[in-house]
């Protein structure tokens, strides 16, 4: 399964414009990065959660229905970005000091 494509689009855009929106003067450049990084791991997580959910259809009168995939594509979604914003699993740590290195570097 793919990420959620509102997530997925969301965090690449965000990850996209880091560049620039690091130079800007308006924003703090290490603010930014930081939720860029975290938005870039909460993709990651919905990633790797509609994987662990493959194969589960549920019980009761709604187990295994249309709607049951769509829900859980919700969770899934939001399951990632509570975990991303309490830490992870350390991902955004080093998509942040990367992004800041690479910052460093192109202002030099």
């Amino acid at each position: 399964m793919t990420p959620s494509p509102t997530l997925a689009a969301g965090a690449l855009a965000r990850i996209g414009d880091a560049a620039t929106a690091l130079r800007g003067a308006q924003v703090d450049p290490k603010a930014k990065a930081r939720g860029l990084a975290q938005d870039f791991e909460a993709m990651f997580l919905n990633s790797m959660f509609q994987h662990m959910f493959t194969g589960i259809n549920g019980d009761g009168p709604f187990g295994g229905t249309v709607g049951t995939g769509v829900w859980r594509s919700f969770l899934s979604e939001e399951y990632a970005k509570s975990f991303a914003k309490s830490g992870g699993v350390g991902l955004a740590s080093d998509v942040y000091r990367s992004l800041i290195a690479q910052q460093e570097a192109s202002i030099k």
